[in-house]
This record gives structure tokens, C-alpha cells and sequence, in this order.
């Protein structure tokens, strides 16, 4: 598995590197904007430093695998090219950052696949319910151009690219009122959701009512009562502190997105062949990295939600799949999406 991760993103970096050129770098240094958020390195002053948002803590394991490659990169460039990364939505909240990416303002985002339903609808086809079986399962198909090249190609137009699917996590329901065992006990519930229409329909099949909002706003909003809760993973609950507000953790394991690391196709375009090597192969690297932090994390994510007054309870796994099982048939509407869900499908072996 490490070997193919390697080449297949190599291959679709190459493949988003065949458009425009002429990018941008960033100014700044990982020492002077660490204290707006970035990621801090000593050393001197790298003469291209892109930026790239994130919208979750210093914690995450995307984080850390991030900020690692972007050290390696500024190594193996002799200090010449360098990737600072912002967490905590210093830079904006995913859809804003999306946006940043596509003026060329910064060069990554790293963003959840909803969003990108937004762009190219035929996206909503990882983002169904039980698609993938496993982390392993993920990574192997959001990073193979034989299956996506395609479809992450189609942004181009739009001044986008996907250059590596991550792993998201799994994602479950977490709330203030109380554990949840069925859908029935969703009812009335305000549940934050990312902005997607395939998430808003989840959320209703399940019992709920979807509010969209940025991951910065949730911890507010449940505490002023504003919604009641949100659905995400352990880590991402127990790093953004909302187990402080929203005690019940129910494992629905609705949903495993992938995170996709996007860009504008100009910046690959436009860097040196050995320096875009360089960048193909880390960020590889990191792709395999974030998808070993995530099984420690995990354990620590919980332990420490639990220590915030968390608790974790099991539901009723055929109650939520029957309930969800309409979206999935809803959503195969076209050949692309149909033959993308039976590849998908057809890697889990």
C-alpha cells in the first residue's frame, strides 16, 4: 500500500499539472506567521512560502503530516520553497478558502469533499453514506487515477484541482440532550452539517433538522443553543472542545469523507520539473503519514473527550442504515457517478 499511495498520487499531481502557469508565491516565513496561526520552523526565510489553510487545530494528524511535508520540502529545495500551514480556520472558514484558492490568493486548502459537491456535483459520490469500508479502502481510492483522475480533473475550468483525497475520519452524531439510539431520537434535532445538499437530505432521513455553518462557529452555536449538535469524528469533537457543550457522543458511523488537498492548477504548473518532483513525492509522503497518526490519535481524541464529561454510546446500526439507504439510491443519477460507485465498490476486494 505505501508504494501504490506513492505513485498514485504522483499521478495525479502529474495530470493537475498539464494546465495554466505562472502562480504566485507567498510571502512570509513559517517563523513570522506562526503567530497568526502558521506553523513555526527555524531556519531562514524561504523565497517561495505558499500557504496553505486548514481549518482545524495543531493536533490534527493532517496537520502534523502537512507541516512535516512542508519542512521536507524546504530541505530538499535548499530553503528555496516552503509550505505554511494555517489551522484554525486563520484564514478563513473552507467555502472562503476555496474561494482564496481559486483567485490565487493562497495555494492550498485542505477542505471536506461536500463542499466540492458545489463545484462538480459528480463529487456527492464519496460522500455517500457507507461508501468506503475502511481507512485503507479510502486512501487507496481517492489517490487512484484510474478511478479519479476524471473527475478531479473537471475543476480545472474553475480554477481548481484536487491533488491527494486524506482520510476525514468517520464520522457520528454528537449532541447536548441526550444519547441517541435511533433515528427516532433525532427528531427536531438541529444538527450542524457541512454545506451540502447531500448532507442536509442525510441529516433529514435520519430524523434531523441540517444547519450549516464553519467548524469555528459550532462550539457557540451549541452552547448558545443556537443548534443542538453536529456529526463529525472523535478527533475533530475532542480537539474543537465540543464535548465541553455536547456531552453525547453517539457512534452512527454514518459517514467517512475523504479531505481533499486542493490547489489552483497554475501552482504545480508553474513550478521547476525537479522542484514539482520534489512536491509530488512529499506530498505522498504525507498522505501515508496523516493515515498512521489517525489509529493513535483516535485513542487519545476519546480519552480525552471523556475526561471534558463525554460519553460514548453504541445505536441501532439497521435503524440508520435503512433510514439512509434512500440517499444512496437517489444520488447514483448518472453513468459517471454509478461507475465510480461500483469501482469504489468493486477496491474494497
Amino acid at each position: 500500500m505505501r508504494q501504490y499511495t506513492r505513485r498514485s498520487v504522483t499521478a495525479l499531481l502529474g495530470i493537475g499539472a498539464l494546465t495554466l502557469a505562472g502562480c504566485s508565491a507567498g510571502s512570509g516565513t513559517r517563523a513570522t506567521e506562526a503567530t497568526a496561526g502558521g506553523s513555526a520552523a527555524a531556519g531562514p526565510a524561504a523565497e517561495n512560502v505558499f500557504k496553505l489553510a486548514f481549518n482545524q487545530s495543531e493536533a490534527h494528524p493532517q496537520f502534523v503530516a502537512l507541516s512535516a511535508m512542508g519542512e521536507r520540502i524546504k530541505e530538499r529545495t535548499g530553503g528555496e520553497y516552503d509550505v505554511d500551514v494555517f489551522p484554525n480556520e486563520t484564514l478563513g472558514a473552507q467555502k472562503e478558502t476555496i474561494e482564496l484558492v481559486q483567485a490565487g490568493t493562497i495555494q492550498f486548502a485542505m477542505v471536506a469533499s461536500p463542499l466540492m459537491e458545489n463545484y462538480e456535483p459528480n463529487f456527492v459520490v464519496f460522500n455517500l453514506p457507507f461508501v468506503f469500508d475502511s481507512q485503507e479502502h479510502q486512501r487507496a481510492v481517492t489517490n487512484d487515477p484510474g478511478i479519479v483522475s476524471e473527475l478531479y480533473s473537471s475543476l480545472e475550468d474553475q480554477n481548481l484541482t484536487v491533488l491527494a483525497g486524506f482520510h476525514g475520519g468517520v464520522r457520528s452524531m454528537y449532541n447536548s440532550e441526550k444519547a441517541i439510539t435511533t433515528p427516532a431520537d433525532m427528531a427536531g434535532m438541529k444538527i450542524r452539517v457541512i454545506e451540502s445538499d447531500t448532507n442536509l437530505e442525510m441529516i433529514r432521513l435520519m430524523g434531523g433538522n441540517g444547519t450549516p455553518m464553519g467548524m469555528g462557529e459550532v462550539y457557540t452555536a451549541i452552547q448558545s443553543g443556537v443548534i443542538d449538535g453536529a456529526e463529525n469524528n472523535e478527533l475533530t469533537y475532542a480537539n474543537s472542545k465540543h464535548a465541553e457543550v455536547a456531552q453525547f457522543y453517539s457512534y452512527t458511523r454514518h459517514l467517512m469523507l475523504p479531505d481533499y488537498l486542493i490547489t489552483n492548477p497554475t501552482v504545480m504548473a508553474s513550478l521547476p520539473e525537479d522542484v514539482r518532483t520534489i512536491f509530488e513525492e512529499e506530498l505522498a509522503t504525507a498522505v501515508e503519514e496523516e493515515g498512521a497518526l489517525w489509529e493513535d490519535e483516535i485513542v487519545r481524541a476519546r480519552k480525552a473527550a471523556e475526561d471534558a464529561g463525554a460519553a460514548f454510546n453504541e445505536v441501532d446500526k439497521e435503524a440508520f442504515d435503512a433510514a439512509i439507504e434512500p440517499l444512496t439510491e437517489a444520488k447514483l443519477t448518472n453513468d459517471v457517478v454509478r461507475d465510480l460507485h461500483a469501482k469504489t465498490r468493486a477496491a474494497a476486494g
